[in-house]
């Protein structure tokens, strides 16, 4: 039994360092447009926001058969075997531009769900009216971040269309991997290997110069990963027929431009919210929210609500440096989420102090109108600096608080708090 929660821990601590990380998506026609600035071949496209202009848009990019491509713009995969909420299967659409109007009228407004965006899907607020382009073949290209090499790596397949992973399990000889010197940069021999890896049939100088722009896309632009794919060939040349470009948000104060298009409409309110305040905030299912100081601590104190029978509502941790702000802005975070049934916070004081967090919980309270603590269990466990002053504080304040010793007694009496058949009375103890 130990070991299984020992590997499940596992997974959620990996799970969680993964995303605990912020990094900034754009959307399809945002990636077109930026692609295109380094010289890229993108297709030709116009952006939609309203029903009234798709009919314009589907007039200019209508190829000779009359057709035109409707896609739905949300920061997630599988767009088009995806399910609108209303009804409507795909989010990209081929169709009769004089169509365009009627079908873009069910996916304007509506909400997306596919395999990546989870049940609750993602609002479709943008349309991408595209022309129909004539493809003889699609590759994959992508530039990454490497540790083992400690740069920038291309990763080329001949073979694409779906995923790098099913590429690599169906294609493993024909996937090409070339680490870049980040001091050196791209060499011509080293996009001629890639354009010769993706056997590009058109000119392959023109091809090597289009890997080139996309290395200068990647560096300059501050990017995690820029992932085309599939990057296709025409009768003439390589065009990046969709792509995935991620930014690094350290660079935010140099790529201002590029998080001006952060699409907040795409991402989870909460982490928002927690993000405007640099709070570590990640929202998960259960019922259970957490407020912790340091990761690890945050992990562990997850793991042992999953143990004592619990589920975590949330990964917060408001850090070892806090302000009263951020935990009044965290406690706010906790308290508008109707999932949580019960709130627990866990602070070992060593640089975050006791007191502070205790001023923080009481403010909060204050604030979101509530007359005495919160309308939910509210776990508290303290430990470490000023800790007898942060006691009195709560202590003072006439909330109705649930005190423990240990972490293992505040998980328990966390998850004891919401379960009918437990004996309230035993969960009371004085500050």
């Amino acid at each position: 039994m130990l070991r299984v929660v020992a590997r499940e821990a596992a997974k959620r601590s990996r799970a969680l360092q993964l995303q605990q990380q912020r990094f900034l998506n754009v959307h399809e026609y945002q990636g077109a447009q930026i692609m295109s600035e380094y010289g890229v071949n993108v297709p030709p496209g116009i952006p939609v926001f309203k029903a009234d202009q798709v009919a314009g848009a589907a007039k200019k990019m209508a190829d000779e058969a009359g057709e035109v491509v409707v896609k739905s713009q949300i920061l997630a995969g599988g767009r088009g075997l995806g399910k609108f909420t209303n009804g409507l299967q795909g989010g990209v659409h081929i169709c009769k531009a004089d169509e365009a109007p009627g079908l873009a009228s069910k996916m304007l407004g509506g909400t997306l769900v596919t395999k990546q965006t989870g049940p609750k899907g993602k609002p479709v607020n943008t349309l991408y009216i595209a022309n129909k382009m004539k493809l003889k073949r699609e590759m994959y290209f992508a530039l990454l971040l490497d540790r083992k090499s400690a740069g920038p790596v291309m990763i080329g397949c001949s073979e694409g269309g779906t995923s790098i992973e099913d590429l690599a399990e169906k294609f493993p000889d024909k996937i090409v991997k070339i680490p870049i010197d980040i001091r050196t940069g791209i060499t011509d021999e080293q996009a001629m290997q890639m354009v010769e890896g993706l056997k590009v049939q058109t000119d392959k100088k023109a091809a090597a110069e289009q890997i080139k722009g996309l290395y200068r896309l990647f560096v300059e632009k501050d990017c995690t990963m820029v992932e085309v794919n599939p990057l296709a060939e025409t009768d003439k040349e390589l065009v990046a027929a969709d792509a995935k470009l991620g930014f690094d948000d350290n660079a935010s104060f140099r790529q201002q431009d590029l998080f001006a298009m952060r699409d907040e409409s795409q991402e989870d309110p909460r982490e928002v919210a927690a993000a405007k305040y640099d709070l570590n905030y990640i929202g998960l299912d259960g019922s259970i929210g957490c407020m912790v100081n340091g990761a690890g601590l945050a992990m562990a104190t997850m793991d042992i609500i999953k143990l004592r029978g619990g589920s975590p509502a949330n990964f917060l941790d408001v850090g070892g440096n806090a302000s009263e702000d951020q935990v009044v802005a965290a406690f706010k975070i906790l308290t508008s989420d109707p999932q949580v049934k019960a709130i627990l916070v866990n602070i070992f004081g060593g640089i975050m102090r006791c007191d502070v967090i205790a001023s923080g919980i009481v403010n909060a309270a204050k604030q979101v109108g509530v007359k005495v603590g919160v309308k939910v269990p509210l776990i508290v466990r303290l430990e470490g600096t000023n800790v007898e002053r942060g006691k009195e504080i709560l202590r003072s304040s006439g909330m109705d608080l649930i005190t423990a010793s240990d972490l293992d007694d505040a998980a328990h009496k966390a998850v004891c708090s919401i379960l009918p058949e437990c004996d309230e009375s035993s969960l009371k103890r004085k500050l």
